[in-house]
């Protein structure tokens, strides 16, 4: 994407403004909130199917994201493949039963009680695709050389945000997923060395009788996550 001779800053007139008046940014806000309140992290799927354009659109939307210097230094990969999907599951709970068994510590393992979840990912089969999302080290210019990228882990987690958004925004349900290491996916996606899974997905509508952990609902109120200096 980068060529050694266009690297210089270049203007270009602000191509998209949005001009609200203050009562209609207010609504929007409040608009946005009260759909994403809706988000949740589902561990039970239904076969439904999921369009692949769907799924290229939302990853399309996590393209959009800001990035240090501009890098976009993420690769997603996207799995629908049953076979596919079966071995990601098999490895992930190959790294799961050791987490499970003690790697993690008591206390992490005591502060996932109220989730309830366990070393059992059959959400990793289930679900009609995963997005496994890569951090990019470096990336390479249009000759073949390197270079370094910068801010990789907030760039990346970003554009997950934007992602799980996406997702949401167009009627899907989504959990995160972070088995610990997750090496494993670079050799079984044929990614390169210097890219570094930080995150499976797995998407797809919820299940009939699909339940979400209690405290999953509640969330800090704004006086916890807010301070304003004015």
């Amino acid at each position: 994407m980068f060529a050694r001779d266009h690297i210089k800053y270049e203007a270009l007139d602000l191509p998209d403004r949005m001009q609200l008046s203050d009562e209609q940014m207010l609504i929007e806000a409040r608009s946005f909130y009260d759909k994403m309140k809706r988000r949740h992290t589902v561990r039970d799927y239904s076969d439904r199917l999921v369009a692949r354009e769907v799924i290229e659109e939302c990853i399309r939307a996590a393209g959009t994201a800001p990035s240090g210097a501009n890098h976009q230094p993420w690769h997603f990969v996207a799995i629908s493949d049953p076979a596919f999907k079966k071995r990601v599951r098999e490895a992930a709970e190959q790294e799961e039963r050791r987490f499970y068994e003690g790697g993690a510590g008591h206390e992490w393992l005591k502060a996932l009680e109220p989730i309830g979840t366990n070393d059992k990912k059959p959400h990793l089969e289930e679900a009609p695709w995963l997005i496994v999302i890569f951090a990019q080290r470096w990336g390479h210019f249009d000759d073949g050389d390197r270079f370094k990228n910068y801010y990789v882990p907030e760039s990346t987690g970003i554009a997950a945000g934007f992602l799980l958004t996406a997702l949401h925004h167009a009627g899907l349900v989504s959990l995160t997923h972070t088995p610990n290491p997750m090496k494993f996916l670079n050799e079984m996606l044929g990614r390169p060395d210097h890219e570094k899974p930080i995150m499976i997905v797995a998407v797809g509508h919820p299940g009939e009788g699909a339940k979400v952990p209690k405290v999953a609902k509640m969330k800090k109120p704004l006086d916890d996550i807010l301070t304003i200096a004015e």
